[in-house]
């Protein structure tokens, strides 16, 4: 019976410690990265044209070995809340796991410790990005790639340093101009069609 209750309360505290783990929930993280992003408030952007260059470095008023668990830094692009509103799919959870704010990789690099000079790279907006209100943020992951620290672009209400990326439309311009072609085609061709009809019709009354 003890045996019993033993395997019982091991089964528990596994079962537990399965949920809890992984669970991590934004406000436990500290903002330890400076990171900036080369749009300007208000610009408007191009999806598969325009360029983003992104920095991160570790804030300089971090006290030392603050960092020892950061392992990669991985930044994303993260939609304000004026693109979230009315848009479950862009929900701003606290558990990170459940949070669909920044669904938009940018760039994955590993962490150094050792090295704290700004890291930097250059981002081609990808041609799917959906058109809305953004801004930038970094993560740091520890060995068990889970979130530990974080850093962005805006301030803690996310209404500052915020920027826009239209969307490609899925049409080309050539496409137009051979729709246009076309149409025009069309209407011409409509026309002397009628003017044939018209002209036999009249040599027919006519014999």
């Amino acid at each position: 019976m003890a045996a019993h209750g033993l395997v019982v309360t091991s089964l528990l505290i596994f079962c537990l410690a399965g949920s809890c783990y992984g669970k991590v929930h934004f406000s436990s993280l500290k903002n330890t990265l400076d990171v900036t992003a080369s749009p300007k408030q208000g610009q408007v952007l191009e999806a598969g044209t325009d360029k983003i260059t992104v920095t991160w470095a570790l804030n300089k008023t971090v006290s030392t070995g603050a960092d020892s668990a950061y392992k990669t830094i991985k930044v994303k692009l993260c939609y304000a809340p004026i693109s979230q509103k009315d848009r479950a799919w862009r929900k701003t959870e606290e558990e990170l796991s459940r949070d669909k704010t920044c669904q938009h990789k940018i760039v994955a690099k590993p962490y150094d410790a050792s090295n704290k000079t700004v890291q930097r790279f250059e981002w081609v907006i990808e041609r799917d990005i959906p058109r809305a209100t953004y801004f930038v943020r970094a993560y740091a992951f520890d060995s068990n790639d889970q979130e530990v620290a974080y850093g962005q672009t805006t301030d803690a209400k996310k209404s500052s340093n915020l920027f826009d990326i239209n969307a490609i439309s899925g049409r080309h311009a050539s496409l137009d101009i051979c729709s246009i072609c076309f149409s025009a085609f069309s209407v011409v061709s409509l026309f002397v069609f009628f003017y044939i009809e018209k002209r036999q019709a009249k040599a027919s009354s006519q014999k």
